[in-house]
């Protein structure tokens, strides 16, 4: 038998200023007492669709670090400003297109540049600490209520504790500590320190909810099966069900951790998605069988040669008729909107100090021309979904 605690890998990777200023992350249980727990652990209750954090200490120091980030997005501008400034003093028209080569001597060292960056950094390094500590504290509780919930209905969970992990998988995307693959909790924690990531906009899922209403749907209406491909915590995957009630929908992620979650999740609200533990590139899936293939911003987590693999096996699963629709930053790359040099170098700052390792390489890709390439009639305006001058739609030819 599996010891639970192993299923999945628990680490404690988080690197030396969080572990110094948290102190140790180990996944030793001081469960909460067990006669508080009942197969559904809300200490705290809900508000609405987000299940509350179990203590008050943790949802304050929460609530600051999304303050935090909230002031420090508006912090942008005139960073931004700056940014343009030193351009002009450096001899560069900001207006223009430059290398990025050209840039990094006139802006490197930039008080200014450096504090909003770094602001943004600690702020993320002290949420994820936060997060982990407390689930690793409580590891006996947390494991408990996912094994309670693993069998449960309506939907269906099929994990895959023997599959090869890829390597490009295994990075530590957004600085998350043991990312998607590496920690039992990386659903929770991911859920949970995304809303900071969101400004408290997405509290109840209003992001993923507004995406599933526009979802795009084949020009026949027939929707009956629907592929959430990368669908990490699911939250996309369950507004998918609630807005197609009668249809089939799966949720695929290479993570164990982060579906094992997204099905509790999905149980807790009663939505009656599936989830399965596979690859976007290789679903394991029949041919033809989807009416609608989707995906929220994971084509920029994996290499160029993976995008590539997982535009053509979303042809491959889609039925004739059916459509397929990526939401990401960089599927608008294709037509022509490329960023400008402050969106340019902050891509590059994301890449290099969030562990967006694969965002440079995916930005290469012309998308719209790798969906022609496997045989995808391409509709390059797409529905207007959040971000929506980075969709595009592709259909199956019927």
């Amino acid at each position: 038998m599996i010891d639970r605690r192993t299923l999945f890998g628990v680490t404690a990777a988080v690197g030396s200023f969080v572990g110094a200023l948290f102190g140790s992350n180990s996944a030793s249980a001081k469960s909460a007492p067990m006669s508080a727990f009942k197969g559904d652990y809300e200490p705290r209750g809900t508000n609405e669709r987000l299940e509350r954090v179990p203590t008050l200490d943790l949802e304050s120091y929460d609530d600051m670090l999304t303050g935090l980030r909230i002031w420090s997005s508006k912090a942008n501008r005139p960073s931004r400003a700056r940014f343009d400034r030193l351009l002009e003093e450096g001899g560069l028209d900001p207006k223009k297109d430059h290398d990025l080569e050209k840039i990094f001597p006139l802006v490197e060292n930039d008080s200014l540049l450096g504090s909003t960056a770094r602001m943004r950094t600690s702020g993320q390094q002290l949420m994820w600490a936060a997060l982990q500590k407390h689930y690793h504290e409580n590891a006996d509780v947390y494991l408990d209520e996912l094994e309670a919930a693993d069998n449960m209905g309506p939907g269906k969970l099929e994990l895959n504790p023997d599959m090869h992990i890829p390597e490009y998988t295994k990075h530590e995307i957004h600085i998350q500590p043991g990312g998607y693959v590496g920690d039992a909790f990386a659903g929770h924690i991911y859920h949970y320190g995304t809303n900071n990531f969101y400004r408290a906009a997405n509290y109840q899922d209003e992001i993923h909810r507004n995406m599933a209403r526009q979802m795009a749907t084949p020009q026949d209406g027939k929707v009956l099966r629907i592929l959430d491909q990368g669908c990490s915590s699911g939250q996309l995957t369950s507004a998918l069900k609630e807005r197609f009630p009668d249809a089939e929908v799966w949720g695929i992620d290479v993570g164990g951790p982060m579906i094992r979650y997204a099905h509790m999740r999905d149980t807790d609200l009663g939505a009656g998605a599936n989830f399965r533990q596979a690859l976007a590139e290789d679903c394991k899936f029949p041919d033809n069988f989807f009416d609608i293939v989707t995906s929220y911003i994971m084509h920029h987590e994996v290499t160029a040669e993976k995008t590539k693999e997982i535009i053509a096996e979303s042809f491959r699963v889609l039925r004739p008729g059916g459509v397929y629709f990526p939401i990401d930053f960089e599927t608008g790359v294709g037509r022509g909107r490329q960023r400008d040099n402050y969106g340019k170098f902050g891509g590059w700052r994301d890449h290099r100090w969030n562990e967006e390792v694969w965002r440079p390489d995916y930005s290469s890709v012309d998308f719209n021309g790798e969906m022609q390439n496997v045989g995808f009639e391409v509709n390059d305006e797409g529905p207007p979904a959040w971000r929506s001058r980075y969709n595009v739609l592709g259909t199956k030819p019927a």
